[in-house]
């Protein structure tokens, strides 16, 4: 590897163990072997840097999961069941990427103090949206403005059932108790719909 490929690897070594807030361009350069003057030519900031490693920690988390879900073979026809399979899923390869997610809700806490992170969650977070409505949904044919609100709604639960389980895994939701929940959701609608005059 060049030293670009090493500051990478060293970065995600470091949000790992300190966190995104405490980690310092030297405790990247110890971590990777790389000399102090290589991020700001590869990188620019320690920042970009650290911007860099949490986008291909979560890509490779995104990969694992596509992986996982193909493996699993067919997902239930039924809606309900293949919400439930599919988050189930997502739970547990959090538990192995759990340094992750805690170092980006980390490094969310720095919106308001570095613009550049600010900039790089604004685009994360629309290429996350886009990105979870393939994985957790298929190839349905949306509007586009469904599609926008489907990965919108999909982001703001994954990002609070991953806050849940970072801040207590004992009783964060399991993907049975989230689809339990969207069934009595759903079930509600229905009810409200048959009530509703033609």
């Amino acid at each position: 590897m060049g030293h670009r490929e090493d500051l990478l690897v060293g970065a995600k070594r470091c949000l790992y163990q300190k966190g995104y807030a405490r980690t310092t361009a030297r405790d990247i350069v110890e971590a990777s072997g790389a000399n102090l003057a290589s991020i700001g030519y590869h990188y620019g900031t320690k920042e970009a840097l650290l911007n860099a490693a949490i986008m291909e920690a979560l890509d490779e988390w995104a990969t694992e999961l596509r992986t996982a879900l193909s493996d699993a073979g067919d997902l239930p026809q039924d809606p309900i069941g293949r919400f439930e399979q599919a988050w189930t899923q997502v739970i547990e390869l959090f538990d192995r990427h759990r340094p992750i997610w805690a170092a980006q809700f980390d490094a969310v806490s720095q919106i308001g103090h570095v613009p550049e992170v600010r900039r790089f969650f604004v685009e994360a977070q629309l290429q996350a949206q886009e990105s979870l409505v393939g994985l957790l949904l298929g190839n349905i044919d949306l509007p586009p403005n469904v599609h926008v609100a489907v990965g919108q709604f999909y982001h703001a639960l994954l990002s609070g059932v991953m806050m849940q389980w970072v801040v207590d895994p004992e009783h964060a939701p399991t993907g049975a108790a989230l689809a339990e929940a969207l069934q009595a959701v759903v079930e509600d609608v229905r009810r409200a719909d048959s009530k509703t005059p033609a």
